[in-house]
This record gives C-alpha cells, sequence and structure tokens, in this order.
C-alpha cells in the first residue's frame, strides 16, 4: 500500500489542482466544439485524457527535477526526492501513462493524434525549461491548454479561429496563476538556479500578472461575442473578473499561493456560464 501512496502522490493524486486548471479550459472547448452537446464518448476520453496527461507531466517533471526537490522546503517530500520511489520505476510509470494515452487518442481523428504527439513531446521538454529560460510559465500554458485544440480537432476536424482564441487567452491565463505559483518558490529557485516569471518579473510581477489576466478576460469576452453568449456566460465573465481582482488582493497581502489556488473556482465558474 505504501508504494502506492507513492506513486499517486508523484502523480499529485494527493493535489488535484493541476488536473482541474487543466481540465477546465480543456472542458470549455469539448463544449463548445460539440455545440454544448458533446458525444458522451468524447466526454469520457477527453476526461481521462487530462488525467494520464496531467499524471505524466508531474512524473517527468519530478524526474528532470529529482535533484533539486531535496533543496525546496515545499518538494523535498516528493517521492523521488525523498527515496520512496526509485527512478527506473517513475520511468516506468511515465511509459506506461503515455502508451495509456496513445490508445485514447487513437480513438479519435489524425489530426487529435499529431497534436497530442507534439503535446507529449512537449511535455517531456517543459521541465527543463526552467534551467534555459525565465519563460517556463509559457510553455506551461502552451502544453496545459492544448486540449483546447485538440478538442475542435476531434470534434469539427479542423481549428477554427474560436479556438486559436481561447487557447491564446488560457494561455495567458496559465502565464498568471503560474507566476502567483512560482512567487512562493522565488527564494529557493534563487539557491538553486531554477528560473521563472516571477523571478524575471521581480517586484512588477503583480503587475505582469494583472496584464495576463485582462488579456485573458478579453479573449473570453471577444469568444462570448464570436459565440453570441446567453446571460449564463456573461455572469460567469463578470464572476471571473471579480475572482482576477481578488487573486490580486492575496498577491498583495504575500498569499500567492492562495491567489493560484482560487483560479480552480475561475475556471469552474466560466465552465458553468458555458453549460448553463
Amino acid at each position: 500500500m505504501q508504494i502506492l501512496h507513492s506513486y499517486l502522490k508523484l502523480m499529485r493524486f494527493d493535489r488535484p489542482i493541476g488536473f482541474f486548471l487543466t481540465g477546465w479550459s480543456t472542458l470549455w472547448a469539448v463544449w463548445l466544439a460539440g455545440s454544448y452537446h458533446p458525444p458522451l464518448k468524447i466526454v469520457i476520453i477527453f476526461l481521462l485524457g487530462i488525467i494520464v496527461m496531467r499524471a505524466a507531466g508531474c512524473v517527468i517533471n519530478d524526474i528532470a527535477d529529482r535533484h533539486f526537490d531535496s533543496y525546496v522546503e515545499r518538494t523535498k517530500t516528493r517521492p523521488l526526492a525523498s527515496g520512496a520511489i526509485k527512478l527506473w520505476q517513475a520511468i516506468l510509470l511515465f511509459i506506461v501513462l503515455l502508451m495509456i494515452a496513445l490508445i485514447l487518442v487513437l480513438q479519435l481523428n489524425s489530426l487529435s493524434f499529431w497534436i497530442a504527439i507534439i503535446t507529449s513531446l512537449l511535455t517531456v521538454v517543459y521541465p527543463f525549461c526552467k534551467r534555459f529560460t525565465y519563460l517556463p510559465q509559457l510553455v506551461l500554458g502552451i502544453v496545459f491548454n492544448v486540449g483546447i485544440l485538440m478538442a475542435f480537432a476531434a470534434q469539427q476536424n479542423h481549428i477554427p479561429l474560436l479556438a486559436w482564441l481561447l487557447y491564446f487567452s488560457t494561455i495567458m491565463w496559465t502565464m498568471a496563476y503560474d507566476t502567483m505559483y512560482a512567487i512562493t518558490d522565488m527564494e529557493d529557485d534563487k539557491k538553486i538556479g531554477l528560473k521563472s516569471t516571477a523571478l524575471l518579473f521581480g517586484k512588477t510581477a503583480p503587475i505582469y500578472i494583472a496584464l495576463f489576466q485582462c488579456l485573458f478576460l478579453i479573449g473570453l469576452i471577444i469568444a462570448g461575442v464570436m459565440i453570441q453568449a446567453t446571460l449564463f456566460y456573461w455572469c460567469g465573465i463578470i464572476i471571473a473578473i471579480v475572482l482576477s481582482i481578488y487573486q490580486q488582493y492575496l498577491i498583495s497581502k504575500k498569499q500567492a499561493f492562495k491567489g493560484f489556488l482560487n483560479n480552480n473556482w475561475l475556471g469552474l465558474i466560466i465552465f458553468l456560464g458555458i453549460l448553463l
């Protein structure tokens, strides 16, 4: 049972916020691409895909950071850093997760398949970006939100302007909330030589986060006009604006991590607006 617990922890099942943040933007696209009535098969495939690829991303991230995590207070108890799981076990788990993802994507069309292949390569590259660039959050946004493109590709067999607009908008959203996340690790990252947008922006990070939030929300507003959204959607946008302001308040109170977590509710609210 202990090894099972370690595997689940390695895949971050004990901290599901990452699954939610990946999932909300993908589910927005699944419903929009399916004209608000996506086939049940598509919904199931994408829900499973969210879980599997997020888990795979966490595993490869810990493989890449295994020599750094033991020096960071927040990550020193992770299974690889603590020695609860050996490197070969983590690599084997990563391969198994990719095989499951391959089985899932083979149920979709060829356009979705090739997008998934490119995404898998970026998933492997992302953990190493923080060593060479101050913009790993940008790479994360590109990887995290590719489910939007796949949702449209799978159901419409092409990627329309709406999909690209949502994709760009959610990349901005990811840069906003992951910069909040990175603020928490700034001191540890400085010590061990890792890079992030939080370190790049420094004291001006809240301003850049606000800029990313504005671009994200403007993108959702334009998308709402494009889809001729109903009152429910616009109510969701208003609540999302309020939550974004609240997140800025949390940052000002040195509670950036709480601001990061709050984005789960923002994603849920937008999804409910689309669903209703």
